[in-house]
């Protein structure tokens, strides 16, 4: 018998369509009928159902099912830019800025319409290199996304992917670099009308000390967040992020 991922009465739709701006297919599965948009990234170079076959969509169904959700789930950009080691670094910095760009101006009008609020502010989130992701294009765009759960993730390219390169498609997309410089009406929107949860345990393969050190840019710019550090049994591990999620949903009140 096939494994039920979800249950078969959530309503899913899978959509997508060829991005200009990448060349790329690119897939996008939505689940609920009603609630807050919520943008949910994969894991390191996965796809855009890997967080159902992971469980992480049955996690947060009592949500989506009472219509205080609806996600969306899209394909990372990871095989193509920062995941694979044959692209020299200032061609994956391009590609990642062109994700972004798919991201904002392809996939937002896309979810803004399906919800049919042209002026939703979908929350972001996303685990491991997910999280990543999903703070970072929130960060970026604080007009666009109204807040991120940002679960056992990293939030600095220079560390492992950068080897000391930096050009604009670097600074503008590595939220370490420049939220420190951030100002004006965005980070007027950070401040006042956005939601952060930086959430990570302290178990093996995770790295809390990175969701401490974007806690401390946050705290330096006057942004109110939660930094959620969980305990050292905590794993970076998909059962983790199964608790993780709904639980920082339930104290959005989602």
């Amino acid at each position: 018998m096939p494994i039920q991922y979800i249950d078969p009465a959530l309503p899913k739709v899978i959509d997508g369509w060829r991005s200009p701006r990448l060349g790329l297919e690119m897939p996008v599965v939505s689940y609920g009928h009603a609630g807050t948009p919520l943008l949910l990234f994969p894991t390191a170079a996965a796809d855009f159902l890997e967080n159902e076959r992971f469980f992480l969509v049955k996690a947060i169904e009592e949500h989506i099912q009472a219509g205080k959700v609806r996600l969306f789930s899209i394909d990372s950009i990871n095989a193509h830019a920062w995941m694979d080691k044959h692209v020299p670094i200032p061609e994956k910095a391009r590609r990642q800025a062109m994700y972004q760009g798919y991201i904002e101006e392809e996939l937002v009008p896309y979810i803004r319409h399906v919800v049919g609020d042209r002026n939703a502010r979908a929350l972001t989130t996303g685990a491991s290199f997910g999280a990543f992701h999903a703070a970072n294009t929130f960060f970026r765009r604080p007009d666009l996304f109204g807040g991120t759960i940002a679960m056992s993730g990293f939030y600095d390219l220079g560390r492992n992917y950068l080897e000391g390169y930096s050009d604009d498609n670097v600074y503008f997309n590595n939220p370490a670099w420049y939220l420190q410089h951030l100002g004006g009406h965005a980070l007027e929107l950070l401040r006042g009308s956005s939601r952060i949860v930086i959430v990570t345990g302290q178990g093996p393969y995770e790295a809390p000390d990175r969701s401490r050190e974007l806690s401390a840019l946050l705290d330096a710019k006057g942004i109110p967040h939660w930094l959620d550090i969980w305990g050292h049994d905590v794993k970076h591990d998909w059962p983790w992020w199964r608790k993780m999620l709904p639980y920082h949903l339930e104290k959005m009140g989602l």
